[in-house]
């Protein structure tokens, strides 16, 4: 579907085979991201890895986060922090009842839970340790500015957004600068411990060119791209699970007859857990978190499905659509876990597309996948879960960009009776 959206041309591809076109044959074309008012401002001016053009830049900050933080390796290395985080939580949970009798059912904001769990994750890989949650500042909060669309509206004084986004760019980049110069001052660094002195290190080598604003864009993703994306997909996979308790069972099951009495669940034992795995690559195809991913530009004029889409043509995938079409899943509307049972998720077919495709591809789905497992396999390991009332729980969705539930998530837990030796952990 081509559109007019005001003085912008945008594509909206909604079928697996235009997705392959976009993405195999024209990649280097769509491998580009739109310009816009907050993309400028927060972006660094488009220098940061998320919204820079595709070209040496890029590729030089891609290949930085690829080996240091997203490699095989480093998502290993990282897995003592996501399990510490993780049972951080768990002992929290377990001391919230402590007082009363451990058999009574507790209640528990899980999708505050999640972002906790993720922010803090992120936080002790970039900085070493925890820190205040700063939700209001790195949330998805509502960017869109009309005079992206209608620049001429700037001409009569449309100009509050701008103001808007130049002081959250502010207050992020005093954090940020503070991660830096916080880590600066550490006397040594030449035993790398977190992101943030490995970046020191690059920056040693070439000062020019790796300057504290572009070692900003390298460290922001990590809580504007990964945290509220990766929280929001566990909300909504425990949403599903508290309306399926059968498959709730099945995944506790499946931890039990897996792990030995008393053993607290590790990246490792994830191979091991494929219905767990399936359960999140169901929640991410009913409600994939960027709904129509994140939007590409043609650098060039190209060809889709034997049409001409111009030059700096803006492209929306419509992941939400391919995901539940009906011609490519069956009872597409239905939470059906074991549909994935054997299926290697995103290559199967470009049906499945929740991290994106192609060169601008989400980079942090290896660790994303890594932790949502641990945290969701360890709180059904730990705890008993029920909604709060009898009625199952809403589904509705919010607004914004991002796709999040309209209310948030709710539940009852209480201790299962082999917390008392993995709350020691």
């Amino acid at each position: 579907m081509y559109l007019k959206f005001g003085c912008r041309s945008v594509l909206i591809v909604s079928s697996p085979s235009a997705v392959e076109q976009c993405f195999s044959k024209n990649d280097l074309v769509f491998a580009n991201r739109p310009e816009s008012l907050a993309t400028k401002i927060l972006g660094n001016n488009y220098t940061t890895i998320g919204f820079s053009s595709y070209g040496d830049h890029w590729r030089n900050l891609r290949r930085i986060t690829t080996v240091h933080l997203f490699s095989t390796a480093s998502v290993q290395l990282s897995s003592i922090i996501r399990f510490e985080e993780v049972h951080f939580l768990v002992r929290k949970l377990v001391q919230g009842g402590a007082s009363d009798d451990p058999l009574l059912w507790k209640k528990v904001n899980l999708k505050n839970l999640f972002f906790e769990l993720v922010y803090n994750v992120s936080m002790v890989m970039i900085n070493g340790k925890r820190g205040p949650v700063m939700d209001e500042m790195f949330g998805p909060g509502k960017i869109m500015d009309i005079c992206d669309y209608f620049p001429f509206l700037r001409w009569i004084g449309f100009n509050g957004m701008e103001r808007k986004l130049a002081d959250l760019h502010r207050r992020r980049d005093c954090f940020l600068q503070g991660l830096i110069d916080e880590a600066r001052n550490v006397s040594s660094l030449e035993e790398e411990k977190t992101y943030v002195e490995t970046l020191l290190n690059i920056q040693e080598a070439e000062p020019e060119y790796y300057t504290d604003e572009i070692l900003k864009g390298l460290i922001m993703p990590m809580f504007t791209a990964g945290t509220h994306t990766t929280a929001l997909t566990m909300e909504w996979a425990m949403s599903l699970l508290l309306n399926h308790p059968h498959e709730l069972q099945k995944v506790r099951s499946e931890i039990d007859n897996n792990l030995p009495p008393g053993k607290s669940l590790e990246d490792s034992d994830l191979q091991k857990l494929p219905y767990l795995h399936c359960v999140i690559n169901e929640t991410l195809r009913l409600y994939p978190v960027g709904p129509l991913l994140v939007p590409h530009s043609s650098s060039k004029d190209c060809k889709i499905n034997n049409f001409d889409i111009p030059k700096s043509t803006t492209l929306l995938v419509n992941a939400w659509a391919i995901h539940r079409d009906q011609n490519l899943w069956d009872e597409p509307t239905l939470f059906k876990p074991e549909r994935f049972k054997g299926i290697e998720g995103e290559f199967d077919g470009y049906r499945f597309i929740p991290f994106g495709m192609g060169r601008r591809a989400c980079p942090g789905s290896g660790m994303a996948m890594r932790l949502m497992g641990l945290a969701l396999g360890t709180f059904i390991q730990c705890f008993e879960w029920e909604r709060v009332g009898i009625e199952l729980v809403d589904l509705d969705e919010g607004t914004g960009l991002t796709l999040s539930k309209a209310n948030s998530l709710e539940a009852l837990y209480r201790p299962r009776s082999s917390i008392i030796s993995l709350s020691q952990l």
